[in-house]
């Protein structure tokens, strides 16, 4: 839609656009040209040709359109970008010492950002052509548009060794949005790289995924792994999860620059009571029906309940609560091949070699898929280190 009008000076409609957005709720608003070349597109063919986008395929499908601003509408001259603060109340990661309970990611911890930044870019977008005309685009992180590389040149933050975007003002919690426009706006200035020699969120991470500072192994993170991955997670990072059952925000809250962070005034972003520390009992108890009750409006919603459980599952396992093998046993004849297989390895986990193998022995001849019987023929130690054996096995050394 492009609608004439008389023409402000590019200083006077970034200044109307800042105001404008900020009436409607947005937390920050900056502006930068999209006509230069940028070294995003460098480092997003390197990590795709190395493979560290996993099995997220549409990373690789539509890296032509991620290259470049001009490369999603070759018709832009300026982008928006604007940030809405998320800050927790509270340190995420003390949930982690809770054993028994679930961890969330802060960001999925209330209603889904994406319909609530969406409704609101639709506004600022409406109102910008009524007031400047011209043609717009706008783009949610559902779009093949990098916008962590966006809001680091116009000035929001920048991309921290850990890769996500770092404010000086909000620390690691900003969601991002933009508008690619035709009209030519004064940019703000790129805010620069502050991480200095710091390397907290790269040794905190539990997996190792950072191969090097401002580089992510995706297949490493646990973001991707209990979110974007379908299958089983490989058995290698599952001890490493330890209760965290949707996303890590590790990287994120161990940031310094969080101590200039304030907690977000976005009702819709604030975290429920019920997803603050959910018992893992009652959630790997959810059948479908009351999965998509529980997380209506959430993004963990899309990850489905199969996928979900999986995750509550090597929870359980990592818990070292034996009261809680009863719950994975209960789910061993669950319809759900990957919840069966979780179901499994927790119980490797948390019960006797004897009480084991005699569910084993019960379970495995009617079992039809390759992934679960694998499972139950490949045990994993239990989190000291060793399938936990009956007392007595004069096979158990002390400190073994």
């Amino acid at each position: 839609m492009t609608i004439s009008t008389s023409s402000p000076t590019p200083a006077t409609a970034a200044d109307q656009i800042r105001a404008r957005a900020q009436a409607l709720g947005f937390d920050a608003c900056r502006f930068t040209s999209v006509e230069q070349a940028w070294p995003a597109q460098a480092r997003l063919a390197e990590f795709v040709a190395a493979g560290r986008h996993g099995e997220m395929g549409w990373m690789a499908d539509t890296a032509e359109r991620r290259a470049h601003p001009k490369a999603m509408w070759p018709g832009a001259t300026s982008a928006i970008v604007l940030g809405v603060n998320y800050g927790p109340d509270a340190d995420p990661l003390a949930i982690l010492a809770e054993t028994d309970r679930g961890a969330i990611s802060v960001y999925a911890q209330g209603d889904d950002y994406h319909e609530l930044i969406k409704g609101r870019l639709k506004q600022l977008a409406g109102w910008i052509v009524g007031r400047f005309g011209g043609e717009l685009k706008v783009f949610v992180d559902t779009a093949p548009l990098m916008e962590k590389p966006l809001a680091e040149q116009a000035g929001l933050g920048w991309q921290g060794k850990h890769t996500n975007l770092v404010s000086r003002e909000f620390g690691s919690w900003l969601f991002l949005g933009a508008i690619l426009t035709e009209l030519d706006l004064t940019p703000d200035a790129a805010s620069g790289d502050h991480c200095g020699q710091c390397r907290a969120c790269l040794d905190i991470c539990p997996t190792a995924a950072f191969p090097a500072p401002y580089q992510l192994d995706a297949r490493r993170c646990i973001s991707y792994l209990t979110i974007e991955l379908k299958g089983p997670i490989p058995r290698e990072f599952r001890p490493a999860l330890g209760n965290r059952i949707y996303g890590c925000d590790d990287c994120l809250a161990v940031c310094p620059w969080n101590k200039f962070a304030q907690a977000s005034h976005e009702l819709r972003l604030q975290a429920r009571d019920a997803l603050k520390a959910p018992v893992l009992a009652d959630l790997a108890r959810l059948d479908d029906a009351a999965f998509r009750a529980l997380f209506a409006r959430s993004p963990v919603k899309r990850i489905g309940r199969e996928r979900f459980v999986r995750n509550v599952l090597y929870a359980i396992g990592n818990s070292d609560e034996a009261g809680l093998a009863a719950v994975a046993e209960g789910l061993l004849g669950d319809p759900s091949a990957l919840v069966r297989g979780a179901a499994v390895w927790a119980l490797s986990r948390l019960i006797a070699r004897g009480a084991f193998e005699a569910l084993r022995a019960a379970h495995l001849p009617a079992e039809a898929d390759a992934a679960v019987r694998e499972e139950w023929t490949q045990p994993s130690p239990s989190p000291s280190g060793r399938l936990k054996d009956d007392p007595g096995d004069p096979d158990h050394i002390a400190g073994s």
